[in-house]
């Protein structure tokens, strides 16, 4: 493993953040959601439209909107690349559509970030980045109950981002740890801009690559992840909220020292009776769950309806509570609902998320942004179903 040279250690350790010496699921939270979920809605950031007006429009139909990344309108939409802006030694390959990290030139570009760190607008995500961002911005969102943002968060990124040995740079303990303090600043100067529009925002993480540190090849594990994630979100503002698509472990995510979570909970199909407890804990100390109940491939779901997806959801919260003594009514005040993940590539006709298709790209969009928003539709219907029989 690659170690930052002396020199780097005056930058990654500019924010000092305590150590915790216990990490489990009775940790106390701090910065409890400031709304009240009731199986409200909202979804992921990431859209398949290239209409801008048309996500907005969508994003804005929910309970708590967000502002839409659309990478099939610009690469700079890319959930990757925007979270990349500002950071050293990267460089965004619009050609190729890739980004590349040089670890000499990491190593250059630390002088000029070090005197720039401290300028909150330095960590701003900039028109060129996101002009959906931006549009959002000019947006009155006051009369939500709470508005979201989100970014990639560093565990992510750091797997994803390789350097020209094809080595992921989570494994760089120097730029690992420039990385999460990097996001952190990001995260935080997103939220005030977005704090400005309604008081209530909030951010989530989008986390893919904590489904990763559990597998053997990985040189970065689910303990060492826990620990940094935990000092992490210390220096996060406001509401502490991760987002996974991938399988999950949720006693592990719950214990990371979050308030939210939003996961795909369709995928589960039964909720394993070993949950029950971490589930309930997390729901008692004020936490939040979103879950991803709908799904948004064109074969599940149209093999589903919001009375269907109404009986699965109540399946789950009825294993909760009979397992841990959890009412369902009390998760369902504790919870959001939201599609089970975005639909970038609608797995029912062109392969799973991350392959490559076989229609043209013109029929796969169209038929994108029609199941997405037949998800959206399903997400109203069963809102309302749950609110009118817990009475929210």
């Amino acid at each position: 493993m690659r170690t930052a040279p002396s020199s780097l250690w005056h930058l990654v350790a500019v924010v000092p953040i305590p150590r915790r010496t216990v990490y489990n699921s009775s940790t106390v939270m701090k910065n409890h959601i400031p709304f009240a979920a009731a199986c409200r809605t909202t979804a992921m950031g990431i859209m398949p439209h290239t209409d801008i007006d048309r996500a907005l429009k969508l994003a804005l139909s929910l309970d708590i909107p967000f502002w839409p990344q659309l990478p099939n309108t610009s690469f700079y939409e890319d959930m990757y690349v925007q979270a990349s802006e500002g950071f050293p030694g990267i460089t965004v390959d619009l050609e190729n559509k890739k980004l590349h990290f040089d670890r000499t030139r990491f190593d250059a570009d630390l002088g000029d970030y070090s005197e720039r760190m401290n300028d909150p607008r330095n960590f701003e995500l900039t028109r060129d980045y996101s002009a959906v961002f931006h549009r959002f911005l000019t947006l009155d969102l006051a009369k939500y109950v709470a508005i979201r943002g989100q970014y990639i968060g560093p565990v992510s990124f750091g797997f994803r981002v390789t350097d020209a040995e094809n080595k992921p740079i989570i494994y760089d303990d120097g730029v690992r740890s420039l990385l999460f303090d990097f996001l952190q600043r990001k995260i935080n100067v997103q939220l005030g801009q977005l704090r400005r529009k309604n008081p209530h925002a909030f951010i989530w993480l989008d986390e893919p690559g904590l489904g990763w540190v559990f597998s053997g090849l990985s040189g970065y594990d689910d303990v060492l992840a826990k620990r940094e994630y935990h000092d992490f979100l210390d220096g996060i503002e406001g509401v502490k909220a991760l987002h996974l698509c991938a399988n999950v472990n949720l006693p592990y995510l719950l214990s990371m020292g979050i308030n939210l979570l939003s996961f795909d909970a369709y995928q589960l199909e039964l909720m394993p009776k070993g949950y029950a407890e971490a589930v309930a804990g997390f729901i008692r100390q004020g936490g939040v769950i979103a879950w991803g109940i709908v799904p948004t491939d064109s074969v599940s779901l149209g093999s589903e309806t919001p009375e269907s997806l109404f009986k699965r959801l109540a399946d789950y919260w009825d294993v909760v509570a009979r397992n841990a003594g959890l009412p369902a009514a009390d998760i369902a005040r504790q919870a959001l609902i939201a599609p089970a993940r975005c639909c970038l590539k609608n797995i029912g006709r062109v392969g799973a998320a991350g392959e490559s298709g076989t229609c043209p790209a013109a029929d796969a969009s169209t038929e994108e942004e029609r199941v997405v928003e037949k998800a959206f539709s399903y997400l109203a219907s069963l809102s309302s179903l749950l609110r009118d029989s817990f009475r929210l």
